[in-house]
């Protein structure tokens, strides 16, 4: 174990084990995970609904203006036959009822007369004589394609009205028995038998909501009382189509789909179907007051298959829908049909889980991989990729292909493992300066130590008021550095050795004192302990010879390592001002060191160089001192992270030789002509300005590509929002 850990590292062995611990998650599937893979299926069908088919289906609504002109519900039966007939003779296909009429009706001849027992003798002898409503219907339904509605629900006093049921629909099982898969339902409420009897079809409006509540699937092919039953829009399918028998087609995972009027429904392993939903449209809906009165226009219901429901407020039959908002039930059932006959139904593949997991592992096994020899800001770009290509893939799936694809956990899988590795990495950066800090903190300038040996009673603590030019300097990447030495510790420490000796010299022969070494990153100040006149030029000098030092060494260990080594990249930020310095700490142990403002924006100012893609920055006190003696350009007018006031900021690009260039002289009046026009808006002119600050920088052999084109980014964004009236030019870091 030891050894496969120093192999694989100890922050991979972690992040494998939450590996490990988020497929196992996956596979137990709790209630939590279920809803968060629901609702990126909801979030697809709301970015992106299904456009209404032109299919023939039909809603006979029962609407609150139907209820306002016929009368409260339950209607009679006699109305509902009227409209039944009024349907089939309009040139509907057939029918099915969304609603269940389990109870005789109360106004029925013969149920008035026994509720009236006032009644005279010759009135109720006529009533009774009169045909039963329930009759009435049934003669209507027998002369017609109906489908009549039952449910699972039970209802109060169900049990005298449930009946037994009718017999099964004649139907062939395609594969292995599916009853193990199939949802079962024990009880079933049914219409009153003459009407079951009278009927075409019997159809299940039974539908199942997810754990949140919300209505996404629905049940093609189930059991009630042991018998097979299809759902209420399926048997309307089947009932209109001739109604023959239907076909179970189904393998050793489960239901694989339901053959009815000789095309394959593919469904769930247990026979639901996923509805693929459009917004809620009144033009699906026909009122039931305008059939019965005779007012609905001429063929709008000819050649349709009719579901006869309720959007009145008062009945409650309403449905959350993925789509965000609720649907009167019918129309549920209706878009389920508009699915089937347009072949639109959402599909979740019997692989998908399978499929999934392998993107997880697959996705979270690069990033734990990669994780310790890329930079932060490419493992974060790269795991982006990741998560925008699987939320993209899924999307295309759904939107192209119909099939439902899980992005949420793989998604989830890859931040988490992107994240741990991050931290992981940061911890052992810290480690690792931690312990060069320790091996390196003795070192101080010989000036303070020739200064303290002459006047030991300056041994303590204290400081004094004086200007200084402070500089930092950090290593780019050292996460990467450090792993390509993850085998050779010993290599990693005589490395930094060497680093550290030639940026130490670069100080030290330019009289400066280093303040501490922090990791890989330095902190060095000038005139102190010592007066140095010129403490800004000499700062600017250690900081040019620094960075051709470490050319020198790159190039150095590429030759010893065959072009295998990754190089060392620096960033170096100085500024110039008013300080405390002196000895800091405890009265046991302290440091000769430096505080205040100008210390800490000389570190802000090593921070941007990554920003700005150039290797040293420097202040605005510290440009004025140097003068024309350094090749500076002008940067950014910046407010950095902790400060109020704005700064001037400045690219040290090289020595006084270079300054008097001609080719400088190019980039210094570009550069100058690309900055105001950017504050002056003249955003055409500074585009320009950009590329030839691009094509000067190259003719100095200096690689200014990144910062003209942070320009050129900036004044796109400002192109497209221009900034405020009282823009000020500032640009405001939020990164230090």
């Amino acid at each position: 174990m030891k050894w496969f850990a120093r192999k694989v590292g100890w922050g991979r062995l972690i992040a494998l084990a939450l590996l490990a611990a988020l497929i196992s998650l996956r596979i137990a599937d709790p209630v939590f995970v279920e809803r968060l893979r629901l609702q990126a299926f909801d979030a697809f069908q709301q970015t992106s609904p299904r456009e209404r088919a032109p299919v023939p289906v039909a809603i006979l609504d029962i609407d609150d203006r139907s209820l306002t002109e016929v009368g409260q519900w339950p209607w009679p039966r006699t109305v509902i036959a009227d409209m039944t007939l009024k349907a089939a003779q309009a040139g509907a296909v057939a029918v099915a009822f969304d609603v269940i009429f389990s109870e005789p009706d109360r106004l029925s001849p013969e149920n008035i007369a026994a509720d009236n027992p006032a009644l005279a003798p010759a009135i109720r002898d006529e009533l009774l004589r009169l045909p039963s409503n329930d009759d009435l219907l049934a003669q209507t339904f027998a002369r017609t394609r109906i489908v009549v509605g039952q449910t699972s629900v039970r209802l109060a006093n169900s049990d005298a009205v449930a009946g037994t049921p009718p017999a099964e629909v004649p139907h062939a099982i395609l594969g292995p028995n599916p009853d193990r898969f199939m949802l079962r339902f024990d009880n079933m409420i049914q219409n009153l038998e003459v009407l079951e009897n009278a009927a075409s079809g019997h159809g299940m409006f039974t539908v199942l909501p997810d754990p949140d509540g919300i209505f996404r699937r629905l049940p093609v092919v189930m059991k009630a009382q042991g018998a097979y039953r299809l759902g209420l829009s399926i048997e309307l399918l089947r009932v209109a189509t001739g109604g023959d028998a239907f076909a179970v087609r189904s393998n050793a995972a489960g239901i694989d789909g339901v053959v009815v009027a000789r095309q394959l429904i593919r469904t769930e392993q247990d026979g639901t179907v996923w509805n693929n939903f459009s917004p809620s449209d009144p033009a699906r809906y026909v009122s039931a007051v305008d059939l019965l009165n005779g007012t609905l226009p001429a063929n709008r219901l000819a050649g349709h298959l009719v579901l006869v429901g309720t959007s009145a407020i008062g009945l409650e039959d309403f449905r959350g829908t993925p789509l965000g908002v609720s649907m009167a039930g019918v129309e549920v059932h209706a878009q389920l049909l508009e699915n089937i006959l347009g072949q639109t139904l959402l599909y979740r593949p019997n692989f998908a889980i399978g499929l999934e997991l392998a993107f997880i592992a697959g996705m979270s096994l690069l990033v734990i991989g990669l994780a310790p020899i890329l930079s932060a800001g490419v493992l974060l770009a790269t795991t982006a990729v990741l998560i925008g290509s699987t939320i993209g893939g899924t999307f295309y799936l759904f939107k192209s292909e119909l099939q439902l694809f899980d992005p949420s956990f793989p998604v989830l899988a890859v931040f988490v493992s992107a994240v741990l590795m991050l931290s992981i990495n940061y911890l052992r950066e810290e480690m690792e300066k931690r312990q060069i800090r320790g091996a390196f903190g003795q070192y101080v300038s010989p000036d303070l130590v020739a200064t303290l040996a002459d006047n030991p009673d300056q041994l303590k603590l204290g400081g004094e008021r004086r200007e200084l030019s402070i500089l930092f300097t950090d290593v780019r990447g050292f996460t990467g550095i450090s792993e390509s030495f993850k085998d050779d510790p010993t290599g990693l420490t005589t490395l930094m050795n060497r680093f550290l000796t030639i940026m130490s010299d670069a100080i030290m022969d330019k009289r400066g004192t280093i303040d501490k070494f922090m990791g890989d990153a330095i902190m060095a100040f000038w005139n102190a302990p010592l007066d140095e006149k010129d403490h800004a030029r000499l700062s600017c000098s250690a900081a040019l010879r620094m960075m051709q030092d470490i050319a020198d060494l790159n190039t150095l260990r590429a030759h010893e390592t065959d072009g295998s080594a990754i190089p060392i990249d620096i960033g170096i930020g100085i500024n110039t001002g008013d300080a405390v310095v002196g000895n800091m700490g405890s009265d046991k142990r302290f440091d000769y060191s430096a505080l205040g403002d100008p210390v800490n924006l000389a570190s802000r100012l090593e921070g941007q160089t990554k920003s700005y893609g150039v290797d040293i920055i420097i202040g605005a006190s510290t440009r004025a001192q140097v003068g024309e003696d350094f090749a500076v350009i002008e940067l950014d007018l910046i407010r950095v992270k902790g400060k109020q006031e704005p700064e001037h900021i400045h690219a040290l690009i090289g020595d006084g030789a270079m300054n008097a260039t001609p080719d400088f002289a190019a980039l210094r009046t570009a550069n100058e002509t690309m900055i105001d026009s950017y504050r002056q808006q003249k955003w055409q002119a500074a585009t320009r300005a950009a590329q030839d600050v691009r094509a000067a920088g190259s003719a100095l052999s200096v690689d200014l590509d990144f910062y003209a084109a942070l320009y050129e980014d900036r004044i796109a964004t400002f192109r497209d929002t221009p900034p405020p009236a009282d823009w000020d030019g500032v640009f405001v870091a939020t990164s230090k």
